[in-house]
């Protein structure tokens, strides 16, 4: 709860004008920096010796048609199975106002084409072949690659789920570890709000985190508290509710890397909690940590293998723990939310064995898929899923995140999951009227966090 003798939150327009003053400041010192840059003579810069600069990771992003018969296990998957998962992401499709324009490159699609092809899909209300026919008739299949010039069509992808905690409503004996609401004094600012028309300069961050002080001349936005500050000095206490006390801090971390939980309260009854926010700090993965620490060697540095050091160090596990700067705040979810699953980034529920987590920027959220990969016992996963999550650890046009669940079985495939693979996206067939090229779409607003990272 909020001290009452807090003094008043600032007004919004004070600290939407800190913001935005914040934004200019940061846009206008990225471009000042890059018109010095160009502008400077070329006799001003002392001679240095050549420096060999590491190569630039090629973002590109390649589709390429396909024949959906030619997509292995085609005609083998129980795809019906996918039908909840494609209705609930059509219903949020369905929404999109009609001339919005969904996707990139030669993917890119207005909403109206995605309402017709959903209503196909709607259409259908049972059975592989009548789902393989609409999918046949009104969508189109492209194989995904990154690099124009590798032009590579396999990517890494992993395992995530719904993760278990046992929790309290209120703190006392084991429950005194606490999973935060949204802080009330952490400010939000899309950068693009206050960039109009203009095109960002290359390395301004599209959105800033942080807070609004009265530094003593005049008000000021600070980076957002770090996880030392959060855990160990509760700086929390007045600005963000506890939505419920856990026995695990360990169990804590593993959820805040995961995005969406559980928790079993002492009589019983089940409390599902999904993301808020972030305090906007880097996301750094403990497996990483751990290893980089020595504490876990190369190879063994699996999400179970975390756990089981974390926990039988508990003394230590809090420092390494810190070292993950990025602190995740959550929300209680209605139970008419997650009646059937978890909430993820497209905010329907997400569906074991059939919802991926996928970079946005590359492959549109909602969007049927083609998965084929491998599961950690190496059993083959060719079959239908759909882009209904993102993660902070989910980057680049082949990358996924593959959604097993709840519960501990679940955890032990996801913690094991460092598969090669590929996915072929289904978009609508283009209508004639959509010119080409296709401007890029705005990227989404964070909504989630499916961090899972890759075993070591």
């Amino acid at each position: 709860m909020a001290d009452p003798d807090e003094p008043p939150p600032r007004p919004r327009s004070t600290v939407a004008l800190v913001a935005a003053l914040l934004v200019g400041a940061v846009i206008g010192a990225a471009a000042a920096l890059s018109f010095i840059r160009q502008q400077a003579p070329d006799e001003a810069a002392p001679e240095q010796p050549p420096v060999a600069a590491a190569p630039k990771p090629d973002t590109s992003v390649l589709y390429t048609p396909v024949a959906v018969d030619t997509l292995a296990g085609w005609q083998q998957d129980s795809m019906a199975e996918a039908l909840p998962a494609l209705h609930r992401s059509c219903g949020r499709l369905k929404a999109i106002a009609a001339d919005r324009i969904i996707g990139i490159g030669n993917i890119a699609r207005p909403a109206a084409a995605w309402h017709e092809a959903c209503d196909a899909i709607l259409r259908v209300n049972g059975g592989d072949a009548a789902l393989r026919a609409a999918l046949t008739d009104m969508f189109v299949a492209f194989r995904v690659a990154s690099g124009a010039e590798t032009k590579n069509e396999h990517g890494l992808f992993t395992g995530y789920y719904e993760a278990d905690l046992r929790g309290s409503l209120e703190q006392g004996g084991a429950f005194q570890y606490p999973i935060y609401g949204m802080p009330r004094d952490l400010v939000s600012v899309d950068v693009r709000d206050f960039a109009g028309a203009a095109n960002l300069p290359t390395g301004v961050p599209t959105n800033i985190v942080g807070r609004v002080i009265d530094s003593g001349r005049g008000m000021r936005m600070m980076p957002y508290y770090t996880r030392t500050e959060i855990d160990a000095q509760r700086v929390l206490a007045n600005s963000a509710d506890v939505l419920v006390w856990s026995d695990d801090p360990v169990a804590i971390h593993v959820l805040h890397i995961q995005g969406s939980g559980r928790v079993t309260l002492p009589d019983g009854s089940v409390m599902r909690i999904g993301f808020a926010g972030s305090n906007g700090r880097q996301f750094k993965g403990i497996g990483s940590i751990l290893l980089e620490a020595g504490a876990l060697k190369p190879g063994g540095a699996s999400m179970i293998a975390v756990r089981d050091w974390l926990r039988s160090h508990p003394d230590e596990a809090a420092k390494y723990m810190n070292l993950n700067n990025r602190y995740i705040f959550f929300r209680k979810l209605d139970p008419s939310e997650t009646e059937d699953g978890p909430v993820g980034a497209s905010n329907v529920s997400l569906t074991p064995g059939r919802s991926l987590a996928v970079d946005p920027r590359f492959i549109p959220m909602g969007a049927p898929l083609w998965l084929d990969t491998k599961d950690p016992d190496e059993i083959a996963i060719q079959r239908l899923v759909v882009a209904q999550d993102t993660g902070a650890a989910i980057t680049g046009p082949v990358r996924g995140d593959y959604f097993w669940g709840p519960g501990e079985d679940a955890f032990m495939k996801a913690a094991r999951m460092k598969s090669t693979g590929g996915y072929v996206v289904f978009v609508p067939k283009a209508p004639e009227s959509l010119s080409s090229p296709v401007p890029p779409p705005v990227e989404p607003e964070e909504d989630s966090e499916t961090g899972t990272e890759a075993p070591q």
